[in-house]
């Protein structure tokens, strides 16, 4: 992160806001709006625009990113720069929490980060399996969250991670 990017991640009032309230012990959204007071639509756009800038983490509830922040400091204000933060970690960490999907993110690039990520992770290149075992392989990843395992298959399909012929898929994408 650069001084540039982290005075722009905060230039905003309503972050700062966002900020303040997170740094007191706000831990998630809803507790954003209410010491904000700002609509929940902004606090969390707020929250998302820190969390993607790498000022805050969400991780068991929300906080300030202090290991980020003190290496930042620690190299001075003269500094260019700090490594910036990993695009594909910072997807994951959006979309994923204790190993299960939250949501499918509606941008296609990010969705297709998440989806390799699930790929990688669930199925062996070379091997074959039945849309049975498919469909109990990617339940783990969609409980709790938003999207269903049906819907999961069909994307990874469709990105042509995984490959389906009468009803036995196995992987193709990287």
């Amino acid at each position: 992160m650069t001084a540039q990017a982290l005075a722009g991640a905060l230039a905003d009032e309503r972050r700062r806001a966002v900020f303040a309230a997170i740094v007191l012990g706000a831990r998630d959204v809803p507790a954003v709006v209410t010491r904000t007071g700002l609509p929940a639509r902004e606090a969390a756009t707020a929250v998302r625009r820190l969390t993607d800038a790498g000022v805050l983490v969400d991780d068991d509830g929300l906080r300030v990113d202090g290991e980020r922040l003190r290496g930042f400091a620690r190299a001075g204000a003269s500094s260019p720069a700090l490594p910036a933060a990993d695009p594909r970690e910072t997807i994951l960490r959006t979309f994923l929490r204790d190993g299960a999907l939250i949501r499918l993110p509606a941008q296609r690039g990010r969705r297709r980060v998440l989806l390799e990520h699930i790929t990688e992770r669930t199925f062996e290149p070379g091997r074959r399996y039945p849309e049975r075992v498919v469909d109990e392989a990617l339940r783990p990843w969609c409980e709790g969250g938003a999207a269903d395992h049906v819907t999961l298959r069909r994307y990874l399909v469709d990105d042509l991670l995984l490959t389906r012929d009468q009803g036995v898929y196995w992987r193709t994408g990287p």
